[in-house]
């Protein structure tokens, strides 16, 4: 059976700064612990509110498609599907849209007329759960290419967060590692292995679903996130990862060090948390970890962007050489986790 490769990748981050330290200064009760430092988040970035310029998920979307498209070999009418796998789906300022799906109008937009078109809505693991899917239709011989695309205007739970924390501890402080983006990636048939996604698999582990929900707040008009950090980041949840992908290899006859990896991309959720499921992974796996690639500390939390965000920006870099083999590691509300393997070697920004 083929396998499928990344064969572009583009993004957009928005040119508003927010600090860490700036939100923090907002809260009418500080929190009992330094959020900065937890999280290793010093800023994010911020979509334009300006009515004459405003940053929805739809122009986000739609910038992050475009820039991958100016380095595909693909144009727009080239493409054979879109999946948008965004959480947030703003368009005209604040207006939240189910139908008709933002694939659809994305690719309208583009100019791609004879791709299918359908969105995905798997939390954090949004655009993993797109790459998921467009890989097995690559697989299958049901299309040649595809686009998956995610425009994320996600800081207004932020904005909750600041108008309705009161106390030192709240379910809405991970709400404030949040930073808006866009991301796109292109995926088509691999030719060799030095450009393959070999393998990727996701699972949903519902007995932790109740730990992070985004709905409408209850105290304001705002949209707001609840997340039980204490709960959320201990090593029966971080468990699952290593559970899973070490019983994918037993059956494939291989072990993780035999694998190879020369770096690990984790969701973007925390400076402090990622080397505590780094060192559980490396006990459970018995080998140390591959180094980790991370830029939380400039863009934060960017929902389903996280891994692809990383990978960008590594790549303008140029901090990932030709051939390199990757692993990304999802964590997304569900709980969602799995692994996905990629060896990169033209992929360029």
């Amino acid at each position: 059976m083929p396998h499928s490769r990344f064969e572009s990748i583009g993004a957009h981050l928005p040119s508003t700064i927010v600090t860490t330290e700036e939100l923090i200064g907002r809260l009418k009760v500080p929190p009992q612990f330094d959020l900065e430092k937890i999280t290793g988040i010093k800023e994010r970035r911020v979509h334009d509110t300006r009515p004459e310029s405003y940053e929805d998920s739809f122009a986000l979307a739609i910038a992050a498609a475009e820039d991958c498209l100016s380095r595909s070999s693909y144009s727009a009418g080239d493409l054979d599907v879109i999946i948008s796998s965004s959480i947030t789906r703003s368009r005209h300022a604040t207006r939240v849209y189910m139908e008709p799906s933002f694939a659809s109008t994305i690719g309208k937009h583009l100019g791609a007329r004879d791709a299918i078109t359908f969105d995905v809505s798997n939390a954090c693991a949004g655009m993993l759960t797109g790459t998921y899917i467009l890989d097995r239709m690559i697989r299958a011989g049901v299309v040649r290419n595809g686009m998956v695309v995610s425009g994320e205007a996600i800081t207004p739970i932020a904005e909750t967060a600041v108008d309705e924390i009161t106390e030192k501890y709240d379910l809405q402080f991970a709400s404030l590692s949040v930073g808006d983006s866009g991301c796109a990636v292109v995926l088509d048939r691999a030719v060799d292995d030095a450009d393959k996604i070999h393998y990727i698999e996701l699972m949903t582990a519902s007995e932790h679903s109740h730990l992070c929900l985004g709905m409408p707040s209850g105290r304001t008009p705002g949209v707001a996130l609840y997340t039980d950090n204490r709960k959320m980041h201990n090593e029966a949840r971080f468990m699952l990862w290593p559970n899973a992908q070490d019983v994918y290899l037993r059956e494939r006859g291989t072990t993780f060090a035999d694998e190879d990896f020369d770096y690990i991309i984790h969701h973007q959720f925390g400076a402090a948390a990622v080397p505590y499921a780094n060192a559980i992974a490396a006990r459970e796996f018995g080998t140390p970890m591959p180094p980790d690639l991370n830029v939380i500390h400039k863009y934060g939390n960017t929902s389903t962007t996280s891994h692809f965000i990383v990978l960008h920006d590594q790549l303008g870099d140029q901090a990932i050489p030709a051939g390199s083999k990757v692993l990304m590691i999802p964590a997304a509300s569900g709980v969602v986790t799995g692994f996905l393997s990629t060896t990169i070697s033209s992929l360029k920004v």
